[in-house]
């Protein structure tokens, strides 16, 4: 069976880092609290997007006044640090192929079976009499591989910055509780998206910003801080970049050299004389 399978290769981007950041919070922590209306599950604001968009998205966060309603998680990225000591696996700096296609490092390898399936009826056609081109034949080893390149990825630290808003404080045990909890004894977690996979650090230390002990008329609110620190890469430059981000290319399996040749015009069996030409 021909492997026809497509590769669908995304590029480590900031916006994946983001979204995969953003789904982990709302969709595998999945916070909720009780309300006066039951079990409620907590939005997740990101505050780089518009605020009309954010008003028409999801009409649980305002009230008819514009008014943010609680409880409520906002998240945002505070900044990119590219540290020289934070390499990856690449010690080295490895510069890709100057030519249309690019590709600096091997992302996949599959076997083309095409060409390879060429070199198999050869020596099928040549080990038997009646030159058939199928059957049992000796180890092949003229394989033909389609190997797939992209450019270097570039490590990245990346600060986000949580902020749980409440206005009860049972509220606010309830949402805080899982950052502390769901990583266990350590501060670690992975998390995915479009197939790259990174590392985000919970910060140990939790700062808070509650307005309990003002006992004027303003309304109460617990507000809690949780820093992540994220271990991203970077792939490509983005819609600035012109080239593929995912280069193909062959192996050669067998290389050929010709002999030299001399070919005399007196020599030359099909070439007839002058002579040959008289009546």
């Amino acid at each position: 069976m021909r492997n026809s399978e497509e590769i669908h290769f995304l590029p480590s981007t900031l916006e994946t880092v983001d979204g995969g950041l953003y789904r982990w919070l709302d969709e595998t922590l999945n916070l909720h609290t009780k309300t006066n209306n039951g079990i409620y599950k907590v939005p997740v604001l990101w505050l780089g997007s518009e605020r009309a968009w954010q008003i028409k998205n999801d009409q649980r966060i305002r009230d008819k006044v514009g008014k943010l309603i609680l409880p409520l998680i906002t998240i945002n990225r505070n900044g990119v640090v590219k540290d020289p000591n934070f390499k990856g696996i690449f010690q080295a700096n490895i510069y890709e192929t100057q030519d249309y296609r690019g590709g600096a490092v091997p992302a996949d390898r599959r076997i083309n079976q095409d060409k390879t399936q060429n070199f198999q009826n050869n020596i099928a056609s040549r080990a038997t009499d009646n030159e058939q081109q199928t059957g049992k034949n000796s180890e092949n080893n003229q394989i033909v591989y389609d190997t797939f390149n992209s450019p270097i990825p570039v490590h990245v630290v990346m600060n986000y910055s949580i902020t749980l808003r409440t206005e009860f404080q049972q509220q606010m045990n309830d949402i805080l509780q899982p950052f502390i909890t769901t990583t266990g004894q350590i501060n670690s977690f992975l998390f995915t998206k479009d197939g790259h996979r990174y590392e985000g650090f919970v910060q140990q230390d939790f700062s808070f910003s509650n307005n309990t002990t003002n006992l004027a008329e303003e309304e109460r609110m617990f507000e809690t801080k949780v820093d992540i620190k994220v271990l991203a890469y970077l792939v490509g430059e983005g819609y600035n970049r012109n080239k593929r981000v995912l280069s193909k290319r062959e192996n050669a399996v067998r290389v050929r050299i010709t002999n030299e040749r001399r070919i005399l015009a007196d020599k030359v069996p099909w070439k007839k004389k002058d002579d040959d030409y008289r009546e």
